[in-house]
């Protein structure tokens, strides 16, 4: 049983022989893949304040300490954004803040919102007016939440991480596995494209990673809704010194997750993180979303690479590096997407139709 699921009524049947035949998954038993992929953002943290204190995250501000985004700087980061050709507004944030955070409430209410997720609303509005499409990836959500903010979102996205309690989500307010898959849930149940992963090397062994992405593909066969699936590294920084997977287990999940996945799912590997050229071979389509204007606020001390590196990821494997929206390509097609994303999509700037031309340029890997 995976913890927590019973609390959101989740009936997730995980084979014992499902596992067993995906961790008998080596890199040699996948497919290359014939093209890569990556998304041009902005990454703006609307706030630091989260209600979890996990042990290898340098995101979260402790009360007292965390702050809001002001409408002005996410208008201005924008701005820059769509200026250097960025297509997405990742806005991302600590899950809902609970009452420790007295002043980030204060500030809300003092700017007229009742909740982050309210905030969220206008940030997303300021993306669209400044012509960029916005991705929320604010942990987990109720089903009244995302529904507040879903019409204004080509995508949205939490990471699982894993099935299993680790002592790395210790403390009080630890991540609730059931939790994190009752959002994938409602995000199916909604009709909204998501981004999910894996995050390796918490604790989780590799019983645990198997489990996780199938999980993932029950979830997906249920609702048709995950557009990209993350293999992330645990990477060392000030508040994690518990080490980072090796090349050899890198390899061998993201092998994992391609044969766990259906072929319309991307997989993806973040490169400032993870030895993306090293990878290549086992079964990834995806780069991920990269910044020419913004840091990884999650990650600041890993740089995210020039369009060059990721090139050149490209052309070591011998294939193609194609842009892409943050909502991939069979979404649009398919009709998923609410009235003003497709307006936005659809709207001419300076430039011509930008995010239509980006579309029209080719299917994105998954689908090759």
């Amino acid at each position: 049983m995976i913890p927590g699921t019973d609390a959101y009524d989740i009936d997730i049947e995980i084979s014992d022989a499902d596992i067993e035949r995906l961790l008998s998954v080596m890199p040699g038993d996948v497919e290359a893949a014939s093209a890569l992929s990556y998304c041009r953002n902005v990454f703006l943290p609307l706030t630091t304040a989260c209600r979890y204190t996990c042990t290898y995250c340098t995101y979260y501000d402790p009360p007292g300490q965390a702050e809001l985004m002001d409408r002005e700087e996410i208008r201005e980061t924008c701005r820059r954004g769509a200026d250097a050709g960025c297509t997405e507004a990742l806005f991302t944030f600590g899950d809902d803040p609970d009452d420790r955070y007295t002043a980030v409430h204060d500030q809300l209410a003092e700017w007229g919102h009742d909740s982050i997720h309210e905030y969220l609303r206008e940030a997303c509005e300021i993306a669209l007016e400044e012509g960029l499409l916005p991705h929320a990836n604010p942990g987990d959500q109720t089903r009244e939440q995302m529904a507040h903010v879903a019409d204004l979102n080509a995508s949205m996205g939490v990471m699982l991480e894993t099935t299993t309690a680790v002592q790395a989500h210790g403390g009080p307010r630890a991540k609730n596995p059931g939790q994190r898959l009752n959002t994938l849930r409602v995000a199916g149940e909604l009709g909204v494209p998501f981004t999910t992963g894996i995050l390796v090397g918490i604790g989780e062994d590799w019983h645990h990673r198997a489990e996780s992405l199938l999980a993932i593909r029950e979830m997906h066969e249920r609702y048709d809704h995950i557009q990209e699936v993350i293999v992330q590294p645990v990477v060392e920084n000030e508040r994690w010194q518990g080490g980072s997977p090796d090349l050899a287990t890198m390899r061998r999940v993201t092998a994992m997750a391609r044969a766990a996945l259906p072929e319309e799912v991307s997989v993806q590997v973040p490169p400032n993180l993870a030895p993306a050229r090293d990878l290549t071979d086992c079964g990834i389509d995806d780069l991920g979303g990269v910044s020419p204007v913004t840091v990884d606020h999650i990650n600041p001390e890993y740089e995210w690479p020039a369009l060059q590196e990721l090139t050149a990821v490209a052309e070591a494997a011998e294939v193609p590096l194609s842009e892409r929206l943050p909502v991939y390509d069979r979404f649009v097609d398919d009709g998923w997407l609410s009235e003003p994303i497709e307006a936005a999509i659809e709207a001419e700037d300076d430039d011509g139709e930008r995010f239509r031309s980006i579309l029209d340029r080719g299917v994105n890997p998954a689908s090759v």
